[in-house]
């Protein structure tokens, strides 16, 4: 018997305990993951945060162990990774098909997904993970911080974290309160006019966004400034040229931009995404193959080290197979009393296929790019619009000429169809992170598989009261009755938009086919940095993110991608525990998030409550300028400060540590 095997069967980690506690997380990590994706259309890794937390709790406990905290994590992470199916399911809501979102239904979709996408991983772990040099940025970060928290000085580090994690959170609410009484403001927005077109300038004034920045890091941060650029320096000016005077600007520039050229940067993405499935199909067939052998070994007695056995492959294949029928289920409840009752087979059986064949090629995409640039970076947005496109051609050829009623249900049945496939996408950009840190730890594969389900089950129960709430307090912009306070939901929006075009057949192909030659232009670009340069990379997806969201949600983030390499710049030029400080400033970042987010729920709540748009309100709309000169002097102060106060935490443990 192995020594992993032997320490690994001797010590506690699949507990009651500690998936309890990654429930309770859980319950934290995705309400803010909600909440930051409907606002921004981003969401964050919650691993390393989660790890902390974890530890902070369990050593209290005792025969607590690392792989059981790995467990725990795991549960975590894999529930706040499910939210970004909020990138599909409010498109629902935006055509007018649904009014709410119906729990069960809602828990449904998420819960099958999510298992189908815990599935499908098992046999990519051994191409994606084992089997590859794919340096997995925050599994990698995830297990150094369990490694280091199993020590003492570990424990001393994780109440450090933990404080620094408090203060983000409570500055970062505080700001959005202040925001609430309207004291401060927490956005500019301005249009410009250039010659006979225009451009416009937007920013959020968030610290969420500032922490997402901050976590994605400078070449993804750079890449998005390049997408906005092209965007708001080149394509808005362009494409607007000779419409601002006979309509006012205002009116104008917002216009162009939502119906052009957010389509162009989703044809960057889904180019980018194409082109990232082309370079992994042979470890993907790799992978399978392994599995496959592994399970044939351990089937004729050969002893497979305990840190190598998942889930057996027939089984996996056994829940692939089942879990058709519930999703078939889901199908024909979608359309029973609909305008496609009783010409609904052939859609079905189609999307039956997309969900098994596409959904294994999707959950290769995202689980390569996690592996490669993180889970942060991951090319969900470009899944997204690369399935919804799919599938709403597959159908509309399987169905055949529609009515009107007939087509505005086809496209509910598509946006449906694609977010089974989104929670397949979701899990898989995830958990091949969480099985790498298992990896270094030493914890049992198929142990952490379990703990994914376990998290699948509790982020599907969470996720749709969340949404409802969001639904009933803010709206999703563009629909009947959304406030000022409207959630954008960008990717939600542009894909419902997809879907519309392709069934009313006024899809603009020509902003798409643009879009896909400025995708082709920039991997070229990518391509040729990665064979000249170690240092420059310029990822395609990040900069179709860049051209494709609204500058208010996407300009603070490559201010806080400066910010976090100015702040890891010095943690390496001071040298001492140069991974520790690294590690403050993912933790005050991560508290950024979650501070403003959770707020963001609590808010909601409370407009839900009062059925006011702003019932914090203490001002008056005359002092509008002076809420956004002092929102902008406070920000910039306080961001400023908390850097300047967690370098000097770091710097006072350094002197502790000697």
């Amino acid at each position: 018997m192995s020594t992993t095997e032997s320490r690994t069967s001797s010590v506690r980690e699949l507990t009651l305990r500690g998936a309890l506690l990654g429930g309770a997380i859980t319950l934290v990590f995705t309400a803010a993951n909600v909440y930051l994706g409907l606002k921004v259309g981003l969401t964050f890794a919650t691993a390393i945060p989660a790890a902390v937390i974890s530890m902070s709790i369990l050593r209290y406990f005792s025969n607590h162990s690392i792989v059981e905290n790995n467990i725990v994590q795991t549960i975590a992470s894999a529930a706040g990774t499910l939210s970004a199916i909020i990138f599909v399911l409010p498109g629902l809501v935006m055509i007018g098909w649904w009014s709410g979102f119906p729990y069960w239904i809602t828990v449904a979709v998420c819960g099958v997904g999510g298992i189908l996408g815990v599935m499908y991983s098992i046999p990519l772990r051994r191409a994606l993970v084992t089997g590859s040099d794919l340096p997995y940025p925050e599994g990698v970060a995830a297990a150094e911080v369990l490694k280091v928290g199993d020590t003492q000085q570990g424990a001393d580090e994780n109440r450090d974290g933990l404080r620094i994690i408090a203060l983000g959170s409570v500055v970062s609410a505080a700001f959005a309160f202040l925001a609430s009484l309207k004291l401060i403001s927490n956005s500019l927005a301005h249009v410009f006019k250039i010659g006979s077109g225009g451009t416009m300038f937007g920013a959020s004034l968030s610290f969420a966004l500032i922490g997402v920045g901050h976590l994605v890091g400078i070449t993804v941060g750079i890449a998005m400034l390049v997408g906005l650029v092209i965007s708001y320096g080149v394509l808005l000016p362009v494409r607007s040229w000779g419409l601002v005077g006979s309509e006012p600007a205002a009116d104008v520039i917002p216009a162009i931009f939502s119906t052009e050229v957010r389509f162009i940067g989703a044809g960057a993405i889904a180019v980018a995404a194409i082109w990232t499935l082309l370079k992994i199909i042979g470890p993907v067939i790799a992978g399978i193959k392994g599995a496959l052998l592994s399970s044939q070994n351990r089937r004729q007695g050969t002893t497979v080290d305990v840190t190598e056995r998942d889930i057996p492959i027939q089984y996996v294949a056994i829940v692939v197979v089942a879990s058709l029928v519930p999703i078939a289920l889901l199908l024909w409840d979608f359309v029973d009393g609909t305008a496609l009752d009783g010409h609904s087979l052939g859609i079905i059986a189609v999307s039956l296929v997309l969900v098994l064949l596409i959904g294994l090629v999707i959950a290769a995409v995202c689980g390569y790019m996690a592996g490669l640039i993180g889970s942060s970076n991951s090319p969900i947005s470009g899944v997204g619009i690369l399935v919804v496109l799919i599938a709403a051609l597959l159908i509309r050829m399987t169905f055949g000429d529609a009515d009107a009623t007939q087509s505005a249900a086809l496209i509910a049945f598509t946006l449906f169809t694609a977010a089974i496939v989104f929670g397949v996408a979701t899990i898989s950009n995830d958990n091949l992170q969480d099985l790498k840190t298992g990896q270094l730890v030493g914890s049992t594969p198929w142990k952490q598989q379990v703990a994914l389900v376990i998290g699948v089950l509790f982020g599907s129960a969470i996720i749709p009261p969340v949404l409802q709430l969001m639904q009933t307090a803010f709206g999703f912009a563009g629909t009947p009755g959304a406030g000022p306070d409207a959630l954008a939901a960008p990717q939600a929006a542009l894909i419902s938009s997809l879907a519309k075009g392709v069934f009313g057949g006024d899809l603009n192909w020509a902003l798409i086919g643009l879009g896909a030659l400025i995708g082709v232009a920039v991997i070229a670009i990518d391509e040729t940095l990665s064979r000249t340069t170690s240092k420059f990379r310029l990822p395609p997806l990040a900069v179709g993110m860049g051209m494709y969201l609204p500058m208010a949600l996407t300009l603070i983030i490559p201010i806080g991608a400066i910010l976090g390499r100015v702040y890891d710049s010095w943690a390496e030029r001071t040298g001492a525990d140069v991974d520790r400080k690294k590690r403050l400033g993912v933790l005050l970042a991560t508290g950024l998030i979650v501070g403003e987010s959770l707020y963001g729920v609590v808010f909601a709540a409370v407009v839900a409550g009062t059925g006011q748009e702003q019932p914090l309100g203490i001002v008056g709309a005359g002092f509008e300028n002076w809420a956004e000169l002092l929102g902008v002097v406070l920000f910039v102060g306080v961001v400023a400060w908390l850097y300047r106060h967690t370098r000097s935490r770091a710097v006072v443990e350094d002197s502790a540590a000697q």
